[in-house]
């Protein structure tokens, strides 16, 4: 008896659910649970909107991809980071009572991004792994179902919990669950792959003296940075130029982050030659194999435009709703309502993809999903009396029942059209990894699709600032364009595709 339960429990339609619920589930609280948050503390739009910077390791998770690949296994890394993570976020609620803690809940959540990112990269590995081709299609649409589901119930239970209860208390919550999580996947978890290299290995690596140097070169320069212009002579330079007193700290990170982009691109060529210097390394082999195909170019412009109007809408979204003086109702609203839509378009589109294929399906899908940039310009242009009357007020004034439903019915159309977007998404960025490097190459085109979103996002704080809600959502649409334009020349589009292209080019 015992037997038969723990097979159970072990079979791909639980695992694959709750190793996606638990991928989700901490990407909410840093990217989305955290925005409502900073909001409800009075943190100024710029500032929220640079919590976009919170996804970069997202970007750059490819770099550390393929040592997931090489070292210990999938398994083993999905519990290190899920083990971190509760931890992280039981800090966050520690902090959330404490006079100044928002500052460092917002380095925490920086620290503990880069553990949910590399959380991603295993289980994103590690699903590949247990299951083939035909495995791995049929359970897209129930992999987004979960991981939505999470994104639901951070936004629906946590935000509600810290609304009404407190944010130590709602945090606290957050850090439960994912303990449940962690000790589940501890008992239960399948062992599907061997250990290719011990993990001691990779801690000798990075204790060699290059990695820890420029550590230490990193943190130096940014507490000279801080001394600087805790000094005289930045006060007496502003007395001088006035604008600079009114650049944030937000603004002045804004501007680092584009004069870092400034230099990537000067240097471009150095750094390619960096990355590729030993081609032998597997390191190099992953990157090589991935961009060393027909096409790659267009599929990897697609890969970064593809959510670029989605990520500038969804950045705004919760400082939106807390303006608007509905912070009481997100959590229904999120969990009542988006839920089962989003449930609903997540297994629609997983069906539809699996009926009418993704060549037929990735046009009108992505359409859907960023139309509803327009639906919310128009929400957002016709409730602008109430987001000016609430905005950091102490008592927000009631929008009325008819509005309300009016924000549940644009939410429930954002989750449904979210849930057939994000199945289009992930069959193809699966359809884009090789055998032999499915982690490292998945680490690589989520990390390539998350480039526009942490741009875009940086942007969306100083935009919507500047232009309101309403127009702002407008703009996010046309940034949606050209990502939707690309849908008509990619490849990797039918099953087996990548494999194909594999072979053209041995």
């Amino acid at each position: 008896m015992k037997k038969n339960k723990q097979s159970i429990l072990q079979v791909p339609y639980v695992w694959a659910f709750t190793t996606y619920f638990a991928e989700g589930f901490p990407y909410t609280i840093i990217r989305i649970i955290s925005s409502v948050f900073f909001r409800d503390m009075k943190v100024n739009l710029e500032s929220i909107g640079l919590t976009s910077l919170f996804g970069l390791p997202w970007v750059l998770k490819f770099l550390w991809g393929p040592q997931v690949d090489e070292f210990a296994t999938k398994r083993r890394w999905m519990l290190s980071m899920q083990f971190l993570l509760v931890l992280m976020v039981a800090a966050v609620a520690l902090f959330s009572r404490l006079e100044g803690g928002v500052k460092i809940i917002a380095i925490v959540f920086f620290l503990g991004s880069f553990v949910a990112a590399t959380h991603d990269i295993a289980i994103d590995g590690y699903y590949m792994e247990a299951l083939d081709e035909k495995g791995q299609a049929k359970f897209v649409g129930y992999r987004v179902m979960a991981y939505r589901i999470a994104m639901m119930a951070g936004t629906g239970i946590v935000v509600t919990i810290g609304a009404t209860e407190g944010w130590l208390t709602g945090f606290f919550c957050a850090s439960g669950i994912l303990g449940v999580l962690f000790v589940y996947h501890l008992v239960f978890l399948p062992r599907v792959e061997r250990e290719k290299e011990p993990i001691r290995k990779l801690v000798g690596l990075l204790l060699r003296k290059k990695p820890l140097a420029l550590l230490v070169i990193v943190l130096l320069a940014a507490a000279l940075v801080r001394w600087l212009f805790s000094l005289g002579w930045y006060g007496e330079l502003k007395s001088v130029a006035p604008v600079l007193g009114r650049i944030r700290f937000s603004g002045w990170v804004g501007i680092g982050l584009l004069i870092g982009l400034g230099l990537l691109a000067l240097y471009k060529e150095r750094v390619k030659n960096l990355l590729f210097k030993d081609r032998d390394s597997f390191y190099s082999r992953a990157f090589v194999a991935y961009m060393d195909r027909p096409k790659i170019g267009i599929a990897i412009s697609f890969i970064i435009l593809m959510r670029t109007g989605e990520s500038m809408l969804s950045s705004m979204v919760s400082p939106f709703l807390v303006d608007l003086g509905i912070k009481i109702h997100y959590g229904w609203i999120s969990g009542g309502v988006g839920l089962p839509f989003s449930i609903v378009g997540a297994m629609v589109g997983g069906w539809m993809i699996s009926r009418y294929t993704l060549r037929k399906t990735i046009w009108p899908f992505l359409l859907a999903q960023n139309f509803t940039n327009v639906v919310y310009m128009i929400l957002a242009l016709h409730l602008n009396r109430y987001v000016v009357l609430n905005t950091g007020a102490e008592i927000a004034i009631p929008i009325g029942h008819f509005n309300l439903l009016l924000v549940a019915l644009v939410h429930a159309f954002d989750q449904f059209s979210g849930g057939l977007g994000t199945s289009v998404l992930v069959t193809f960025l699966m359809r884009t990894c090789l055998p032999g490097s499915k982690a490292a190459h998945f680490a690589i085109g989520t990390g390539l699709m998350n480039i526009s979103g942490v741009l875009s996002g940086v942007m969306s704080g100083f935009l919507a600032e500047w232009l309101g809600y309403g127009y702002f959502f407008g703009i996010s649409f046309l940034a949606s364009i050209p990502g939707m334009v690309l849908t008509f020349y990619i490849p990797f589009l039918e099953p087996g595709s990548e494999t194909k292209s594999l072979e053209k080019i041995s």
